[in-house]
């Protein structure tokens, strides 16, 4: 069994894994569920859109549940602090995330025209809602979450939800709604027939380029503007989880020190920005499967950038920069590691290849014809 240091880093590559599965899979359910109300323009239109994440969009979720369950079993401290200090936007989250499937199990369910319409605005606010409301907690972490310890080791949340809508994290939201909007629009051009898949690419295509501007401005951002965390004290990456026990240094550029200290680093930023850039001219050449690699690349290279400037924090502290989280100092038990990682290793192969599975036997469009023939109008 790897030791204490090592099963924390493990830790942190499973948590970075399962967040980069979310975004590739239930990343474009996401990015088609905030556009299908555009890129379709009547109702069997919308309906074919809908029938191509339908199927799946349950099953992709597992990402984000499998999320949620390693951040509570490996960094508990973070996952007691980050529930409880954002427990509204979290709400909020949920709520956009529940419409998806009462969208999905009740839009039919009438034929009228204002009852469809209405749901497909839930259905499209329970896409978009989520992709910027993930972007959002992330540029919160560049800034740094309200929060400290109290005598009794609690986390106490002194921030507030309006708080939590910087312009940066606005920007970074901005940032993730486009990058899952152009992952979504290259499904779609890829999973849909004419016309919508035509018009997926035109989306996809300046989803792209908005993408690559933000994510450009962003990371300006944080070079020249954004207060950076940068542990000074001496790290023991054997010891017992305390997030009281260590000294940080803030400065602005700080974020990027891992980047100066290891150059291949800038590697993941440089591809993010290259793999969208491709996005457009495979979306209008016609090449919708090499633009859907190509968007989720960039989606998970974006990840990857975000998580390497923050590391070694998980949840820094604008408040109390010392009480900050880090991998170090926010994990479970070396033995509960062990066992996690165990786990990890028998279940996550099962759900990669039902995963695969799945998308095998879904293989192939769906036309406006197959819509008609399900809805029993050939």
């Amino acid at each position: 069994m790897p030791d204490y240091e090592t099963l924390r880093l493990i830790w942190w590559g499973i948590l970075g894994a399962l967040l980069i599965g979310f975004a590739l899979t239930d990343g474009f359910d996401l990015g088609v569920g905030a556009t299908f109300r555009f890129i379709g323009r009547s109702d069997e239109e919308r309906r074919a859109l809908l029938e191509s994440i339908e199927p799946v969009w349950e099953g992709n979720q597992v990402w984000f549940i499998l999320g949620g369950g390693a951040v509570f079993a490996a960094w508990p401290v973070l996952y007691a602090a980050s529930f409880s200090s954002l427990y509204l936007a979290m709400f909020v989250l949920l709520v956009a995330l529940i419409l998806r499937p009462v969208g999905f199990a009740f839009r039919d369910k009438i034929e009228d025209a204002r009852w469809r319409n209405a749901w497909d605005w839930a259905l499209t606010l329970g896409g978009a809602v989520p992709a910027l409301l993930f972007g959002v907690a992330v540029g919160n972490l560049f800034l740094g979450l309200p929060f400290h310890f109290d005598a009794l080791q609690r986390p106490m949340f002194t921030g507030s939800f309006f708080g939590l809508l910087h312009p940066f994290a606005l920007l970074v939201g901005l940032v993730s709604l486009t990058m899952l909007v152009m992952h979504g629009a290259a499904y779609a051009a890829l999973k849909v027939g004419e016309p919508m898949s035509r018009r997926a690419a035109a989306v996809g295509c300046w989803a792209a380029v908005v993408f690559v501007v933000g994510f450009l401005v962003a990371g300006a951002w944080v070079a020249s503007a954004i207060n950076g965390h940068r542990i000074t004290s001496v790290i023991d990456t054997l010891g017992p989880a305390n997030p009281l026990a260590k000294h940080v240094a803030v400065a602005p550029g700080a974020w990027l020190g891992n980047y100066r200290a290891h150059g291949v680093l800038w590697l993941a930023p440089l591809a993010a920005v290259i793999a969208a850039a491709l996005v457009w001219p495979l979306l209008r050449t016609g090449r919708a499967g090499l633009a859907f690699v190509a968007s989720g690349a960039a989606a998970a290279a974006t990840i990857l950038t975000a998580g390497i400037a923050l590391f070694p924090f998980l949840m820094p502290s604008s408040t109390y920069p010392d009480q900050g989280l880090t991998v170090w100092d926010a994990s479970s038990s070396a033995r509960t590691l062990g066992i996690m990682l165990i786990a990890v290793l028998v279940f996550l192969p099962i759900v990669l290849a039902y995963t695969a599975w799945v998308f095998r036997v879904l293989r192939g469009r769906i036309t406006l014809e197959s819509v008609r023939q399900h809805t029993g109008l050939y």
